[in-house]
């Protein structure tokens, strides 16, 4: 070797990273002062406006009602509220069955427990997308599927829709991590019957909680609207169904509270005009990760689709195969000089990186094929805190760790 190529591995195998995965841009300014005009005029309620005055709320479902193409939106407390709202609105109980990812988030299966019902997971493959050959052999168990895009992956959504068609499966879409994206020139969540987004602070827009509920289904919406706590005052909506739609249905649906408040529109309008903006930042950020990764040996890149806009808000490689240890070894070396990695591999629960078999409120599934991926997956936040050095230098690191322990090192 090189005295070149040797001073190149050293530093590869001696730099630290100390930027914070977990730190999010500022609220912009416009947002905050939005936001101090509602604090001022004291009216946080979403429902509590002057004469003649359009709430936060109100403005803010209107423009992303717009933003999707969607017919009707709704802006609630948080995505998981969405996620269980959207069920409760298409007519899932007690003792129904909903077909969900087993590569997903507590607060998918969560909503669907919440609501009385029992997830039945369906497999992942290797681009961490939903098994369609596996959802074909399975939906007959059940007349719903909730499809997360997880970690913004997006499946053949062609395909999806066709089987959802041809099976007669209500499809919901868990776009918590794919607001923005699309497949084949379609919004994300334009595909099934209902969609919901998050806001949470890791998601692309932040009000530290909330989330928003879409569709073109006039009678689903009002469900929505009421189940989200209206009190009779749906008029003051500007992207819900016309009155006529809450004529019987005021009747008999129940209030399960749970709005937005005008204080979290206020902050979220100003940064949903400037997603476009805020995607192509992330997008440079992963496209730096993926070409520092690329080609290391043991590591496998999740290619993405040429039909996929995504959003790299998170990033995602497999080490498909690896004993045990030597992932917990990566991890560890990698933690130690500054980079999180988070494995979804791990036999405990550990902060989000349950998976299907940590939920034991659901009914046991054994998915060998799953469980092989889901042993080989890391991830990781790319927060626009980063800069594109910031991620190429993470890049190097994981390179330079994932190399020593496949090398033995």
């Amino acid at each position: 070797m090189t005295v070149r190529a040797l001073r190149s591995t050293y530093w590869a195998m001696t730099e630290i990273f100390t930027g914070n995965f977990t730190q999010q841009e500022p609220i912009p300014d416009d947002a905050i002062e939005a936001a101090l005009a509602v604090l001022h005029h004291g009216r946080l309620h979403r429902y509590n406006t002057a004469p003649g005055e359009l709430s936060e709320t109100a403005l803010l479902e209107q423009e992303f009602a717009t933003l999707t193409g969607a017919a009707y939106a709704l802006a609630v407390a948080s995505g998981g509220y969405a996620l269980a709202t959207a069920l409760r609105a298409v007519g899932v109980g007690p003792g129904d069955r909903v077909l969900t990812n087993a590569f997903t988030l507590a607060p998918v299966p969560g909503a669907i427990a919440s609501v009385g019902a029992k997830p039945v997971f369906v497999g992942v493959t290797e681009h961490l997308t939903l098994d369609l050959e596996e959802l074909e052999r399975q939906a007959d168990q059940a007349d719903v599927l909730m499809l997360s895009h997880m970690r913004g992956h997006i499946c053949d959504m062609d395909r999806l829709a066709q089987i959802c068609d041809e099976r007669g499966l209500t499809l919901i879409e868990d776009c918590a991590h794919t607001m923005g994206g699309s497949w084949n020139g379609i919004a994300s969540g334009r595909h099934g019957v209902v969609a919901c987004y998050s806001t949470q602070t890791y998601k692309h827009i932040n009000s530290g909680e909330g989330g928003f509920l879409i569709t073109d289904d006039a009678k689903i919406a009002a469900r929505a609207v009421m189940l989200s706590g209206s009190y009779m005052l749906f008029e003051r909506h500007l992207a819900a169904p016309p009155p006529e739609a809450f004529a019987e249905l005021k009747y008999v649906t129940p209030n399960i509270s749970g709005r937005m408040d005008n204080l979290r529109a206020a902050i979220l309008r100003p940064q949903l005009r400037d997603l476009p903006r805020q995607i192509e930042r992330w997008n440079e950020r992963y496209r730096v990760l993926e070409s520092g990764l690329r080609d290391t040996p043991g590591l496998r890149i999740v290619e993405r689709h040429s039909k996929e806009v995504y959003v790299g808000s998170s990033f995602q490689f497999l080490l498909l195969d690896w004993e045990e240890d030597k992932v917990v070894d990566v991890v560890t070396r990698c933690a130690a000089r500054g980079v999180e990695l988070k494995w979804f591999g791990t036999p405990e629960p550990h902060g989000f990186t349950s998976r299907y078999d940590s939920w034991r409120y659901a009914p046991g599934q054994s998915l060998p094929d799953s469980d092989r991926i889901l042993r080989g997956i890391l991830d990781l936040r790319v927060p626009l805190t980063f800069s594109q050095e910031d991620c190429a230098l993470i890049a190097r690191i994981v390179r330079a760790e994932v190399g020593a322990v496949w090398q033995g090192g």
